[in-house]
């Protein structure tokens, strides 16, 4: 690229980032807007005035540049431990879920839109994936309720995947074949495409959890954020690359399994607090800004010409497009609540159907259509036009449906509780800073005293507060009690499993231990506690208490009268 070339690239992303600075302005001055249907929105109006925005938005540009960082920053921020807990009706709805969707959808497009069946097939391969940029960045924005989101953000992080296969297969098709649907449905072909979706998928969470590992070890036995942060960019783009263009499986699984791996066990056992603070808030910070990006272009890019001369089928296509996705959402949740303990609820449904949206991924594969396949220009135009639909009017109407639906977002009380452990979590490391530079020599011993004692006071305040809030306000005490439980049985379990590799635990006596961490892990993830506020019962009882019984051992915990008992003679 010419000096030219660059200056011009450059004064356009300024133009870019000048006009979100203003529609971040305007959504701060008006209050509770989401900021990335302002941009959207503002982009549109560019797009309507004539204004040229001399940056590209294409499917390479989607694909390689921007969605790797989205995918990773929402997936590392993803409580592992939820997502496990709610697999069962994400992988319903990411996997069987989209491919019904994509049948009935093809098969009612033919003659809704006069589109050969192939064609209609694909038009439902591109637009019905539900998109985790967009659907990451308003649950956000509204606060939604933690397991509502995982359940809407993890089926959108995992379904992009095996759209992005299933659209693969029918384009080849329609390009080596034409619109035959003969090509596709043939026993030979239909289990073709069936193994092409499953190994690209296995195949895609195999390359993002290795290098997930890869990277994990390295960051293990390192101290120093700057480098770890180039790390964990070098896992998001890297996972991407290497899985989509080189071992020809699904990269959007990939980064997201080498997001969940190095953002959870990552964070937990291989960063120091200072490396977690400097690593989240530096993909935090490149998430909002990609995230501005793409919102802002792709309203700038929309075809309004194209959306005007093709309005009766993207009306359509997007009636369709709701109707079949609640004509998935309700059977397929209502089946697995048959098998779950803790059901979906029907409001949950509710905003599964009205909030899978449709913008990113739809449009970078729309682009990626080569000029040679029939209907390109309607294609185009429907999904553009479904995504302004899908984005705007779902997005914009997202808060009223919570509200009448009265799913509580955060509360006052939940909001506050944030803050405090906020705080206390920048305290402690400060605390650890200051005993760092006092240790190096940094600063002088009556400074370090001071910086201790001022923090140190304001630390008791903060736990006396926390205190007392969780008092008062029981669910966030049994919620936060939850949280804690799964951590601490993480680890047990972890060391159990060391103790194992070590030979320090045979192999059997390992088995059990692990088999009782598993149990009450479980019981954890359904919503049972085991542990109990009184120190006279216990929450669980440990089958090694059997055991020592078995050998006449005394295995009560003493009473505080037994405690301070002289011993005799």
């Amino acid at each position: 690229m010419t000096a030219a070339g660059i200056e011009a690239s450059l004064l356009s992303l300024l133009a870019v980032f000048i006009l979100a600075a203003g529609v971040g302005v305007f959504v701060a001055k008006v209050g509770r807007f989401p900021y990335t249907i302002a941009l959207l929105l503002a982009g549109l109006a560019v797009s309507i005035l004539g204004v040229e925005i001399g940056l590209e938005l294409s499917h390479d540009m989607i694909l390689l540049v921007l969605l790797p960082p989205l995918l990773f920053e929402g997936a590392a921020t993803t409580d592992l431990a939820r997502f496990r807990a709610n697999i069962v009706p994400i992988l319903v709805l990411a996997v069987p879920g989209l491919i019904i969707s994509v049948l009935i959808l093809g098969f009612a497009g033919q003659f809704a839109f006069g589109f050969p069946l192939l064609i209609a097939l694909l038009f439902a391969a591109t637009i019905l994936p539900t998109d985790p940029v967009s659907v990451l960045a308003l649950f956000e924005e509204l606060g939604a309720p933690r397991r509502l989101s995982i359940l809407v953000e993890g089926e959108s992080l995992l379904n992009d995947g095996v759209g992005v296969v299933v659209f693969s297969a029918l384009l080849a098709i329609i390009v080596e074949t034409g619109t035959d649907p003969a090509a596709l449905f043939t026993p030979e072909k239909l289990a073709t495409v069936g193994v092409d979706i499953a190994i690209a998928s296995l195949g895609g969470l195999v390359v993002g959890l290795a290098a997930g590992y890869a990277v994990f070890r390295v960051m293990a036995n390192l101290d120093e954020h700057m480098t770890e942060i180039v790390l964990t960019l070098i896992l998001a783009y890297g996972s991407f690359l290497l899985a989509e263009h080189y071992l020809h499986v699904s990269g959007v699984i990939a980064t997201v399994s080498a997001g969940l791996f190095i953002g959870n066990r990552g964070a937990e056992y291989a960063m120091s607090p200072q490396t977690k603070i400097a690593v989240f808030n530096t993909w935090e910070t490149a998430a909002f800004l990609v995230n501005t990006l793409i919102f802002l272009l792709i309203g700038a890019k929309t075809p309004v010409t194209q959306l005007v001369t093709h309005l009766p089928l993207i009306a359509v296509a997007i009636v369709l497009v709701v109707v079949v996705r609640a004509l998935t959402v309700y059977p397929l949740l209502s089946l697995t609540n048959l098998r779950l303990d803790v059901t979906v609820p029907r409001s949950y449904q509710h905003v599964a159907v009205w909030g899978g949206l449709h913008a990113s991924i739809p449009i970078a594969l729309v682009l990626g259509l080569p000029p040679s396949i029939p209907f390109r220009e309607e294609l185009r135009a429907m999904v553009f036009g479904v995504a302004a639909f899908s984005l705007v009017v779902q997005g914009l109407s997202m808060e009223r449906l919570l509200d009448a639906l009265d799913i509580v977002t955060r509360s006052d009380e939940e909001e506050l509780y944030e803050l405090l452990v906020g705080r206390a979590r920048a305290v402690d490391n400060a605390l650890e800073a200051a005993e760092e530079l006092r240790r190096t020599g940094a600063i002088p011993p009556d400074v370090y005293e001071q910086f201790t004692t001022e923090y140190e006071a304001e630390k008791d305040d903060l736990n006396r507060a926390i205190s007392s809030l969780l008092t008062s306000h029981p669910q966030i005490h049994r919620e936060e009690l939850l949280i804690g439980e799964r951590q601490v049985l993480k680890r047990e379990k972890s060391a159990i499993m060391d103790a194992m590799r070590t030979g320090t635990l045979s192999d059997d006596v390992g088995e059990k231990l692990l088999e009782e961490v598993d149990l009450k892990l479980s019981r954890v993830n359904a919503g049972e506690s085991t542990v109990t506020a009184s120190p006279d019962v216990d929450g669980y009882e440990e089958f090694w208490r059997a055991k020592a019984a078995e050998f006449g051992l005394d295995v009560d915990a003493p009473t505080e009268n037994e405690t301070d008992r002289e011993p005799n003679g």
